[in-house]
């Protein structure tokens, strides 16, 4: 899926690029989705040609690419105002941002389902490559929730509260670099001062 999806989204990205000048802003939004949607059709026809196993097991996933906002979102905040080499190069790295996160999620959700890491490996990158597939935890006796849709969203929230303590802890940690103390609260200059009350003889 990850690598799908870098495919995808770097050649949406040329190609809105490449377009940009040529499609009226009135229509850009379903141009963009008419794009997507093509390229993902012909990511499927490939995937199905040429890794049919692979696609049998991903199924419906595949086309469900088209629906990522990440997709459309680059090309109207970026790919469409680009030219050619900026919009590929987001692209790249957008996706392989998005591969890293999919490969950390989906593995510890197969680690915590299963006790594997990177079962049926074989099946993407072929038979050599059979000795990524590993026994994380021996005799393990799996935990069906976290191999059903419900245990990826579970499965993100951690990694989501992991990342926000470790930027709490690196935030901390540039806090007190050298021994500085934490500095003191900081007083909204723009709040105004208290007015005091003057009396007014008769």
């Amino acid at each position: 899926m990850g690598l799908a999806t870098l495919v995808v989204i770097t050649a949406s990205n040329a190609l809105i690029s490449i377009t940009r000048n040529l499609i009226p802003s009135q229509i850009r939004i379903p141009i963009f989705v008419l794009l997507i949607a093509a390229l993902v059709t012909l990511v499927d026809i490939l995937m199905n040609a040429w890794a049919h196993e692979l696609y049998k097991v991903l199924g419906l996933f595949i086309a469900l690419i088209v629906t990522n906002c990440a997709l459309l979102g680059r090309a109207e905040a970026f790919a469409s105002k680009q030219p050619v080499k900026e919009a590929l190069w987001d692209g790249i790295m957008m996706g392989i941002g998005f591969l890293l996160v999919l490969v950390a999620l989906g593995a510890a959700r197969e680690i915590s389902s299963t006790g594997t890491l990177f079962a049926n490996a074989s099946l993407l990158l072929g038979e050599s490559f059979r000795f990524l597939e590993v026994t994380v935890i021996p005799n393990y006796q799996g935990f069906l929730l976290m191999a059903l849709p419900p245990g990826g969203f579970i499965m993100l929230a951690f990694l989501i509260v992991g990342k926000r303590l470790i930027d709490q802890k690196l935030a901390y940690n540039h806090t007190h670099a050298g021994g500085k103390a934490m500095p003191e609260a900081i007083i909204d200059k723009e709040t105004p001062a208290p007015i005091s009350t003057i009396s007014i003889a008769d």
